[in-house]
């Protein structure tokens, strides 16, 4: 058994609107800058599935080069949402988020959604989805507060995501709710599960689809985002719960855990920084310290603090990402060495030599082994 859901705003003293009426909170809020363990190889089929081109939607949501196969990897949360926006647009489905979600298995997005399947009842699994969520989505201004937490009221229990600015994409919203609701739909067929769903996004013009698909009353404009169940839903036993296998899992979870952690420094800030704009060749240090909100002296010593320089730093990511582009034959040389930023092909070729004792076309052929 699995489930997810997602977004949330603080409690406010206005009273929920419900969807006919289309009233609530600006959705185009900043965006919660994370990284999402990504379902951007399901987004990509689903669209391949309705007729657009898959290779075209990658490419427009800045993901060329990427191995979206690798359920462990991760994808800047902006890159995701672009996916996601571009993804309605190419198969015609404003309410593609909520059709796509409502069929896809956690299971297979995710070591989370493996977990989540393994554990005894639902009130373990939201245990556990506190634990390793941010495997899943990844978001800053937590301030230690669990992704996840309950309610209970005479009218069942309200599951309650608080993840903050949830109206900067509300998408995330729709499909956390509806690959929960999907999720039990299947396991448990004709059992109702979610008994009214809360929103704190406008509502859209597709908003019957909502109602249609998720079963339940839903409320738009509403201070927080949540889903009612009834209570003895949390203590319902899972078929196959099986101890070995739930240790496997987390024990996976563990080690990818203390990665993220180590990755949580300033270098991995800057990197996440530097992705986007990396094809533009100029990295201004004084811009990514202002990104940073530091001074340039400041960034400097704090990466010094972390054993590496600017230049080491920025050289090392365009290795990494000009060896990830050859890797995966999508690109030409002369195309990678746009991507990470060289004007000329053969300046790319003799940083390529210096950064690995390789051509990039020897490194493509694997000719040579890198020392």
């Amino acid at each position: 058994m699995k489930h997810r859901a997602q977004g949330n705003g603080e409690r406010g003293q206005h009273q929920p609107v419900h969807h006919v009426d289309g009233q609530g909170p600006d959705r185009h809020q900043p965006v919660v800058r994370g990284k999402e363990g990504h379902d951007c190889a399901g987004v990509g089929g689903a669209c391949a599935t309705a007729g657009a081109d898959r290779a075209a939607l990658i490419t427009a949501a800045g993901l060329d080069g990427l191995d979206l196969t690798d359920q462990d990897a991760r994808v800047p949360l902006d890159r995701f949402q672009s996916l996601t926006l571009h993804a309605k647009a190419a198969t015609g489905d404003p309410a593609f988020v909520l059709h796509h979600e409502m069929d896809t298995q956690i299971a297979e997005i995710s070591v989370v959604g493996l977990i989540v399947h393994s554990c005894r009842t639902l009130g373990e699994a939201l245990s556990q989805l506190n634990r390793y969520g941010k495997l899943m989505v990844e978001v800053d201004g937590m301030d230690g507060q669990e992704r996840f937490g309950t309610e209970l009221t005479r009218d069942g229990v309200w599951i309650i995501d608080n993840r903050p600015d949830p109206n900067g994409f509300p998408e995330l919203t729709e499909g956390g709710f509806g690959r929960f609701i999907g999720e039990f739909a299947r396991e448990f067929p004709g059992r109702p599960f979610a008994l009214a769903v809360e929103v704190t996004h406008a509502a859209p013009d597709y908003a019957a689809e909502y109602g249609a698909l998720w079963r339940c009353p839903v409320t738009f404009g509403a201070p927080r985002n949540a889903m009612l169940i009834a209570a003895e839903w949390l203590e319902q036993a899972f078929d196959n719960h099986i101890a070995y296998v739930f240790g496997v899992f987390t024990d996976k979870a563990d080690t990818l855990l203390a990665e993220l952690d180590r990755q949580d420094g300033l270098r991995a800030r800057i990197e996440a920084h530097l992705l986007p704009v990396l094809h533009k060749g100029e990295i201004s240090v004084e811009a990514v310290a202002a990104e940073m909100g530091m001074s340039r002296q400041t960034l400097y010593r704090r990466l010094k603090e972390e054993g590496v320089t600017f230049a080491a730093l920025l050289d090392d990511l365009r290795c990494r990402m000009a060896s990830d582009y050859l890797t995966a034959r999508k690109v030409s040389v002369n195309e990678t060495a746009y991507l990470v930023g060289f004007s000329e092909a053969s300046s790319f070729v003799r940083a390529f030599r210096r950064w690995t004792g390789q051509t990039p076309a020897e490194f493509r052929s694997g000719r040579a082994i890198i020392p």
